[in-house]
């Protein structure tokens, strides 16, 4: 099994007001250099056997981020994985597109859209481009590969609507926000969704584990199944259905659900 590691980009000074799309030199701000370090932090214990990126500047340096103290390990860029080409819709501001008729489609049938302009993409051809990039380095990496791609909110969404087996039109009931982490584990007979728009807590579940646990990597727990959090140190154990932590572990603490758009 491969496990790929989706990180949103941080903030930049115009998340949330601008469609930047494309458009190069729009770096992180303060507060997305800290969401970065946060970030890095908390995954430096987890081994990654890459760190690939879209081009773009703002998630290149979130990937920087990341791979800074990694024995000089490099960011990969991947255009596959960059933003969507919003064509004239780029570097516009959001409150005007949201009156756009096309706007509404975008909400709700996103399978349909294709941005206006020459550079517009359709949504179903990023989609595709995302996920043959994700399938591709699962097989250059090997099935035992942990790796992360940084992206943007729209690939992120695609890629995990995929995973699930949902229509793209239902991408739109997924939230991912700034340096939030979602994981996929890709396994020979289906995908696994192990966390979305995760904003918070350790990196201990997605440890390779000595003990054989995901020996039959393809099956999906039945009955609850003891989940991440029963780590092989045995600081967890599930009964009758609950979770009771032992004196000593930590708990991850909740993931915060903040509103953003996802957008860019």
């Amino acid at each position: 099994m491969t496990t790929v590691l989706l990180v949103r980009h941080g903030l930049t000074a115009t998340t949330g007001h601008v469609l930047t799309g494309w458009t190069p030199g729009i770096p992180l701000d303060d507060r997305g250099r800290a969401q970065a370090a946060a970030l890095a932090a908390r995954l430096a214990p987890l081994r990654l056997d890459a760190i690939v990126s879209s081009p773009l500047e703002r998630c290149v340096q979130t990937a920087a981020a990341i791979a800074a103290g990694r024995d000089s390990q490099q960011v990969i860029p991947e255009d596959r994985v960059g933003e969507c080409h919003y064509g004239d819709w780029t570097g516009q501001p959001l409150k005007k597109l949201a009156t756009e008729k096309l706007w509404r489609v975008v909400q709700a049938h996103p399978s349909a859209v294709t941005f206006p302009g020459p550079d517009g993409e359709s949504m179903p051809d990023m989609q595709h481009r995302a996920v043959a990039a994700v399938r591709d380095w699962n097989a250059r990496l090997g099935k035992d590969a942990t790796y992360l791609i940084c992206s943007h909110g729209d690939v992120i969404k695609a890629i995990i609507a995929d995973s699930l087996g949902l229509h793209l039109d239902q991408c739109q009931r997924i939230q991912a926000d700034p340096c939030s982490l979602s994981v996929i584990r890709y396994t020979p007979l289906r995908p696994f969704l192990i966390r979305m728009n995760d904003r918070g807590g350790g990196v201990d579940d997605l440890m390779p584990r000595p003990d054989g646990h995901h020996s039959r990597a393809s099956d999906a727990a039945v009955g609850g199944g003891s989940g991440g959090a029963q780590q092989a140190n045995g600081q967890a154990e599930a009964m009758n259905g609950a979770t009771v932590i032992r004196a000593g572990a930590v708990a991850a603490p909740a993931s915060r659900q903040e509103s953003a758009d996802t957008r860019g």
